[in-house]
């Protein structure tokens, strides 16, 4: 490895015909230096093995263009004048909460004009402790990268940010506004207090916050966070009424996770409690959300309370 590059490594495959070796580079790279390197040639990267991300900065065609890969890919263009900031930060400090499709981000301190597809460039200047690194990719500290977020047009989504980055990074979501003292009167900064105000690290995705928001501002009473329940944790829940509030995502369809959801299901249900879960496809619609929670806590509401152990 290079200790002023990225890493390039390499796997061998032997082509079926002539068993001759070929090298697949496993990660961005840049192609004028895997040229210096005899790693692959200027035809092999206008051949149909390798994507072109960013001006001399590919990829091998057969890996999966996930975000973290297009975040990785978009440091490489900047490497030694910027570092990346907003989701593609959050992405590589394992606090993912921006879409799939959303552009990299990275932020120089000089003013470039040049605009590249699928990247979005801000620009500005940090002081040293803002800036961290993360297997040697430069990037804004999860502090600031949740102040960044934190000032985006969105309130939901400037909430899940927050709640992503104190949740995986133990942040105490007050600490972002002292961010903003070195920067009075930046952009976004006057929402600032209402996100902090809705922010809870407790939460243990997006996808929680989200349906957490769709209540909250919909006006019934803020559900508890990780409610214990004998061994099992409810995402959310109104212990009084004995009503669990769960994100049923991708993973619950796993057959061993499935099998481990019956037997909590059962154990749950003994003891009296009832679980809403709702799915990708539903937490995207808040209003939904709101109605069926309030529907629910205003029948457990109604009935006896319940008796025994919790």
């Amino acid at each position: 490895m290079d200790g002023r590059g990225v890493e390039l490594a390499t796997i061998w495959n032997r082509a079926s015909a002539g068993s001759v070796c070929s090298e697949v580079l496993t990660s961005p790279f840049r192609g004028s230096r895997a040229i210096a390197r005899g790693l692959v040639t200027a035809k092999q990267l206008r051949g149909g093995h390798y994507v072109r991300l960013f001006p001399d900065v590919y990829a091998d065609a057969s890996l999966e263009l996930t975000y973290a890969l297009r975040s990785r890919a978009a440091f490489l263009l900047v490497q030694g004048r910027g570092v990346l900031c907003g989701y593609s930060a959050a992405e590589l400090l394992h606090a993912g909460c921006g879409p799939p499709s959303a552009d990299a981000e990275v932020l120089i301190p000089e003013r470039d004009g040049r605009r590249h597809p699928g990247l979005r460039v801000h620009r500005g200047r940090l002081f040293a402790d803002e800036v961290c690194e993360v297997d040697g990719i430069a990037l804004t500290t999860p502090l600031f990268t949740a102040w960044t977020l934190a000032r985006r047009s969105s309130l939901v989504e400037a909430v899940v940010a927050v709640d992503a980055l104190a949740h995986v990074h133990g942040l105490d979501p007050r600490d972002v506004v002292r961010v903003g003292y070195r920067r009075i009167g930046a952009r976004g900064s006057r929402g600032l207090p209402e996100v902090i105000r809705l922010a809870d690290p407790l939460s243990g995705s997006p996808m929680e916050t989200r349906i957490r928001l769709s209540i909250v501002l919909a006006g019934l009473p803020p559900p508890v966070l990780q409610h214990p329940v004998g061994p099992y944790y409810l995402d959310m829940a109104y212990p009084e009424l004995r009503l669990g509030i769960e994100y049923d995502g991708r993973e619950h369809l796993d057959p061993d996770r499935a099998l481990r959801d019956l037997a909590r299901e059962g154990y749950l249900g003994r003891r009296g409690w009832d679980v809403l879960r709702f799915p990708a496809r539903e937490v995207y619609r808040p209003g939904w959300v709101a109605a069926q929670v309030g529907r629910k806590i205003a029948a457990l509401g109604t009935a006896a309370p319940h008796q025994g152990p919790w």
